[in-house]
């Protein structure tokens, strides 16, 4: 017999003492640790889906008490916002991108003497952008790549993400998971939080024989078996 586990969220953690720092990412997290003493008053961390760019972001809003701004709500407000503070700016090159609101937005805090970290998959120069003078300020930006995950990176993420669930795993399982899942994040997260549950409702340990049960679910898209 199965036991049905609770509905419990063990929610991401965001802060300073969460981040697992690696050569995938350390550049990025150096840069964030330097603020104020930054480059430029303009910040961009360009990397793949579930680098961890928004993790870096939230320490860096929580550092510098930074307003934050969503990419599709760019407007009058954000720009007053970076008169008074810095502002972070997730998933920055999303589709419909309000061009002359982000233009006015950098120009504000450029005014202002204030900093702005954007976030985006990919480098300025492939958003598309077509307003001149946003592309010139873009330009001017420092940008730091984040790379995919390594090794190091995602087994302390994995390992983390159990450890925050109070559950021991023994580490050949974690670097198993390593060699198996998509090198993200957010895939991360995803085979923690199935094989948290699945152990729960087996009321077995987490073992590989499990993991690889797990994750060959993950593969097929039939984790809603387990």
């Amino acid at each position: 017999m199965r036991q049905i586990p609770l509905d419990l969220v063990h929610p991401a953690g965001t802060s300073r003492d969460h981040l697992v720092v690696s050569t995938a990412n350390a550049d990025a997290a150096a840069l964030i640790d330097r603020w104020p003493d930054w480059p430029a008053p303009v910040v961009v961390l360009a990397g793949p889906a579930g680098s961890g760019k928004s993790h870096l972001g939230a320490i860096w809003q929580e550092l510098a008490s930074a307003s934050t701004v969503a990419a599709d709500c760019i407007g009058s407000e954000a720009a007053r916002a970076a008169e008074v503070g810095p502002v972070f700016v997730d998933d920055a090159d999303r589709p419909n991108l309000d061009e002359a609101g982000l233009f006015h937005l950098l120009n504000a805090a450029r005014s202002a003497g204030t900093q702005v970290l954007l976030s985006a998959r990919r480098f300025p120069n492939a958003w598309g952008v077509e307003l001149p003078d946003l592309a010139s300020r873009l330009k001017a930006a420092t940008t730091v790549e984040i790379g995919e995950p390594d090794d190091i990176l995602l087994a302390g993420v994995i390992t983390k993400l159990f450890a925050d669930r109070q559950v021991e795993v023994e580490p050949h399982v974690v670097q198993y998971l390593v060699r198996r899942i998509e090198r993200s994040l957010s895939a991360a997260i995803r085979v923690v939080d199935l094989l948290d549950r699945t152990a729960m409702e087996q009321k077995s340990r987490i073992t590989r024989m499990l993991a690889n049960e797990v994750v060959a679910a993950l593969d097929e898209g039939q984790e809603e078996l387990f």
